[in-house]
């Protein structure tokens, strides 16, 4: 395993990022993909031992209970020194905006419950999971200022945000003194590149790590033309976000395909690989043990500019598509909130 710096601070990052997303009670969400508890652990410990020591979760998981695997199992099988540990939250709801409960108050109380479906008493890394349209960024920053000066996280970063949000951001807790965002989990993989039109460009000048999820597409990146599985078959977040550019992404999947075949890999490696000359640490998820070795044998293999430059190629522009699309609905109806002179919430 090879390890990097979380941008500028002192966390120090496998090039892999375990996602977390498969963990967990399959009853307490809406992915019946899920692993149970056993299944987690083992796959968990499989990480560790290939020397993966960063690992992404979040509140909205299987309502809390892939913290809860992750959180009990490190206990058991690691050093808390020695792990990474990032989990996420959600914008308030409807229901809490009508009680009265603000931002900052919003963010207490679920770093608090993260915590507690962890076992722990911070986590390294505590990530704004989507833009909160209703909450004043005052308030989100401020909240997340005081998380991490109570000692409940070290760091914070932010996930499902456009290039101009995070410099928004990051400028406003420069101005009040806040602690600024330090990576950016967003969409990004072979086959959707829209993160290079401009967060790549933001977080090179501005030493911020990109750690992407949704690594291998779900893993349409992973498998054989034709090929199937049972999260392919049932995850409909995933069918909704690939399935209207099938066509055109077959054409970079086949080529995976062919160049895995011609170094005897797996076409997980490739489609890593190329990622990982673009990111700090791809956040990749599994469900099945075969799913970690691949991830972390992709780290050792380099491709030439030319197998490079072969991958990119047939790339053609998507669409945005899933929290991303909603984002940009949600921001052009703030903008004529503001532009009509009503009373933002």
């Amino acid at each position: 395993m090879q390890y990097a710096k979380l941008g500028n601070p002192d966390l120090n990052v496998s090039r892999i990022c375990m996602g977390c997303m498969g963990f967990g009670d399959a009853k307490c969400g809406q992915r019946s993909w899920t692993v149970d508890e056993g299944h987690s652990r083992e796959i968990i410990k499989q990480g560790l031992s290939l020397g993966i020591n960063f690992f992404d979760t979040a509140i909205g998981y299987q309502s809390g209970t892939s913290e809860q695997y992750l959180g009990r199992t490190l206990r058991d099988h690691a050093k808390r020194e020695e792990v990474v540990v990032a989990t996420k939250f959600l914008p308030r709801t409807q229901e809490d905006i009508e009680k009265g409960i603000t931002g900052q108050r919003h963010i207490e109380r679920m770093i608090d419950k993260s915590l507690a479906n962890l076992g722990m008493d911070h986590v390294d890394l505590y990530i704004y999971h989507m833009w909160d349209h209703q909450t004043p960024l005052y308030d989100i920053m401020e909240g997340l200022d005081h998380v991490v000066k109570a000692g409940k996280a070290r760091y914070i970063g932010i996930s499902n945000c456009f290039a101009w949000q995070l410099v928004k951001a990051n400028a406003l807790a420069e101005k009040e003194g806040f602690v600024k965002f330090i990576s950016v989990q967003g969409h990004y993989n072979l086959i959707f590149r829209e993160e290079e039109r401009e967060m790549a460009g933001l977080c090179a000048e501005e030493d911020i790590a990109m750690t992407p999820y949704s690594a291998l597409a779900g893993g349409r990146l992973s498998k054989l033309p034709g090929e199937t599985s049972k999260r392919l078959e049932e995850d409909s977040y995933a069918k909704s976000k690939y399935d209207a550019t099938a066509e055109q992404d077959g054409v970079i999947i086949s080529r995976v395909a062919e160049l895995a075949k011609q170094k005897g890999v797996s076409m997980t490696e490739i489609s890593l690989a190329w990622l990982l000359t673009k990111v700090t640490s791809p956040v990749v998820g599994a469900t099945k043990l075969h799913h970690v070795e691949g991830a972390a044998k992709a780290v050792g293999l380099a491709l030439s500019d030319a197998e490079l430059a072969y991958l990119e190629e047939p790339y053609v522009p998507h669409a945005l598509v899933g929290v991303m699309a909603q984002n940009t609905a949600a921001a052009a109806k703030e903008k004529h909130v503001w532009s009509t002179g009503d009373q933002k919430i």
